[in-house]
């Protein structure tokens, strides 16, 4: 039996086990994909458990899914991974050229890829930029395009908590494009189309499709999520405990099972303070040395492309205008060519050819760096 084979035999297996095990925990209803032949799949990202999430409408097609490339550093764990899906790595800080060359081949073999064209889970509810090689791979590959929309996944399971909430989630395919139409459509049209069908937002859905997430300690972990207090404009001040989030200048919300803040000034959601917050990040308006980020207790590490790894410092992370200081070792800015966050608090970046991974203690907001990093380079 080839692996390929072996593959498709085990994802009845998978299948079978996860349906019976999914659908209830995270009370979710969906709709099947029935498309002969390969398909490239691309949903949005909302949760952690999206992969098995989409495996729901997919019982008789077997499926390859694009993963971040920690997946392949957690040793016996990483081989029995591997011997059941192969998933394909991708090295988030990175352009994925390599990552492209396998779905590619994968799709002119006739066998179907996942891949979520965000490149990362949302943080905030709302649907991000996909990456544009998504649409040059959909044109090339010759399979049918399948976008595909999970609604109520986001406030489930926000990418920043620890624990499940109980509420309602629907997983269906928005569009379905075949190689013959794709082929008349220029890259940036097959884009557009992928961004306008898998587009969602938690709390607008909220508005339409009104379900309480029901479950323990809500607030918990929003440090992850939220570096600065609307009132004093301090960096990391706020601290989760059961459903609040409070500063020592005396600010303080509580989250509620709706997904939403009481009091609902100076926010209503997470997308509103998301948006706030970025902005005065942007415009420098928060309390901040010489320094303008600064944490404690991070650990550098370098990892080369057979997923080992070298660590070359821990200490402090220090963020400058024109340069990331980590452990000792500074990094300008302008030559740190790719960053993303995993995860909560593991930051992956490209610097000089090589790949490093950051990682910071465990309630430690690495977010803000990256936004720092994004918007010097536009993104």
């Amino acid at each position: 039996m080839d692996e390929f084979e072996r593959h498709r035999k085990n994802w009845k297996y998978l299948y079978a086990f996860f349906h019976a095990t999914i659908p209830p925990l995270f009370n979710m209803t969906y709709e099947p994909i029935e498309v002969e032949g390969p398909i490239l799949l691309v949903p949005n990202h909302v949760c952690a458990w999206d992969p098995l999430l989409v495996a729901m409408s997919l019982k008789n097609k077997q499926i390859y899914y694009v993963a971040s490339e920690h997946l392949f550093r957690l040793g016996k764990a990483t081989d029995i991974l591997n011997h059941l899906v192969a998933p394909i790595p991708r090295r988030k800080g990175t352009t994925g050229a390599d990552t492209a060359k396998t779905m590619l081949r994968h799709l002119k073999n006739g066998r179907s890829v996942c891949v979520f064209a965000e490149g990362a889970q949302t943080f905030d509810g709302r649907t991000m930029p996909i990456f544009p090689a998504t649409a040059k791979l959909a044109k090339r590959s010759g399979a049918t395009l399948v976008t595909y929309r999970i609604e109520g996944g986001y406030l489930s399971w926000p990418r920043w908590a620890s624990n499940l909430r109980r509420g309602a989630v629907h997983g269906h395919p928005v569009g379905v494009y075949p190689p013959e139409q794709l082929k008349t459509m220029t890259p940036a049209e097959i884009e557009d189309l992928i961004e306008r069908d898998i587009q969602e937002n938690a709390f607008d859905r909220q508005k339409v499709w009104p379900h309480k997430y029901i479950g323990g300690r809500l607030a918990e972990h929003l440090e992850r999520m939220v570096y600065l207090c609307p009132k004093c404009r301090r960096v990391d001040s706020m601290v989760s405990k059961g459903n609040w989030f409070t500063c020592s200048c005396g600010f303080s919300v509580k989250y509620t099972p709706m997904g939403t803040f009481k009091p609902s000034v100076p926010f209503e959601d997470l997308a509103q303070w998301e948006d706030w917050q970025a902005d005065a990040l942007r415009k420098r308006e928060f309390q901040h040395g010489k320094a303008l980020l600064f944490d404690t207790g991070v650990t550098l590490t370098e990892v080369t492309t057979r997923h080992e790894e070298m660590v070359v410092g821990r200490g402090a992370m220090e963020l400058y205008e024109d340069k990331l200081v980590v452990a000792g070792l500074e990094l300008p800015l302008d030559e740190i060519t790719d960053m993303s966050v995993t995860r909560t608090r593991l930051l992956m970046l490209s610097f000089r050819n090589k790949y490093y991974e950051i990682c910071a203690e465990k309630n430690a907001n690495v977010r803000k760096y990256y936004e720092i990093w994004a918007q010097k380079h536009g993104l």
